[in-house]
């Protein structure tokens, strides 16, 4: 944790208690209790009115009028935060996110009811495996360090890579790395799933000058093509979920026409094809025929195995 990302959980603490002495500070965030009188000090020097008290159950706290006044967050803030932060905690699994979420809950005052929102992600194994390799690569971004792997793309093929990393990103179910790749002197983003042997390097690089362009250029989605399929009631709550209550139109005869939009790729066809029989595509005519070729190579599949 760096000095800044502590003063702000200092005040925040403070916000909510009364006292909180030096050792309490120092367990909390594992550094000495000089370390914490420091703190105190530049907080002071911030005009954050700051205050403390001597004796054994002396501390520090902030004055009852800056607290009434410039209160940042409230308890349902709080809570807020608590449901959003559980949920990442189930993504990422991460030993940092589980001390933040102790920390703010610290801050909740103890009258307040359980939040009614519940989060819930299937427990996927290779979830926990990635951990060190998201650990990794979040360091080597805070330290400006270079990252190097193998590389396995959707073929198959092993290519060695030297990453300058500026960003993680999460989407659907996967991590992708994104960073530009000495190898091939651009802007790549990488499935962190594809990647072998991921290290650190003790080498060090300066930010590009066009990094903050390129991550804004990076947020980009797949081309897209619009689809009318027949569906039946078994998966309508599937596409409210996924494409809104519009998006499904209940005829006379009590059919049911969906109409949305998928990558025009093999990732569209795998999405459609997770329906099975629930779904056929009527229009446009010429994806339906391109999905009923990708149909048939994966029975091809199934035979050459025969």
């Amino acid at each position: 944790m760096g000095k800044t990302e502590r003063l702000i959980s200092i005040v925040m603490i403070l916000l909510q208690k009364e006292i909180v002495s030096a050792s309490e500070f120092a367990k909390l965030f594992h550094v000495s209790k000089r370390t914490i009188l420091r703190d105190m000090e530049a907080l002071s020097m911030s005009n954050i009115p700051i205050y403390a008290i001597n004796g054994v159950n002396g501390g520090y706290g902030i004055m009852e009028e800056y607290k009434l006044d410039k209160r940042l967050l409230s308890s349902q803030d709080l809570e807020n935060i608590l449901t959003a932060l559980s949920g990442l905690e189930q993504i990422l699994f991460s030993q940092e996110v589980e001390l933040t979420i102790r920390k703010i809950a610290s801050m909740v005052h103890a009258n307040v009811q359980q939040s009614s929102i519940h989060l819930s992600f299937y427990d996927w194994k290779g979830r926990a495996e990635i951990l060190q390799v998201l650990r990794t690569c979040q360091d080597a971004i805070n330290q400006g360090r270079l990252v190097s792997f193998d590389y396995i793309d959707k073929d198959g093929k092993s290519t060695k890579r030297m990453v300058e990393p500026y960003l993680l990103h999460f989407s659907e179910m996967s991590w992708y790395l994104r960073g530009f790749c000495l190898e091939r002197r651009g802007y790549r983003t990488f499935k962190l799933s594809r990647t072998e042997h991921l290290h650190m390097e003790s080498k060090t690089f300066s930010p590009r000058e066009d990094v903050a362009h390129d991550l804004a250029e990076a947020r980009y989605q797949p081309q897209l093509i619009e689809v009318n399929a027949w569906i039946k009631p078994a998966i309508r709550d599937q596409f409210i979920e996924r494409y809104g209550r519009n998006s499904v139109i209940s005829l006379e005869d009590e059919s049911l026409l969906a109409t949305f939009q998928v990558p025009h790729s093999p990732i569209g066809f795998q999405l459609i094809a997770g329906f099975g029989t629930n779904l056929r595509i009527i229009e446009p005519a010429a994806f339906a025929e391109e999905f009923r070729t990708f149909l048939s190579s994966m029975l091809e599949q199934y035979d050459q195995a025969k």
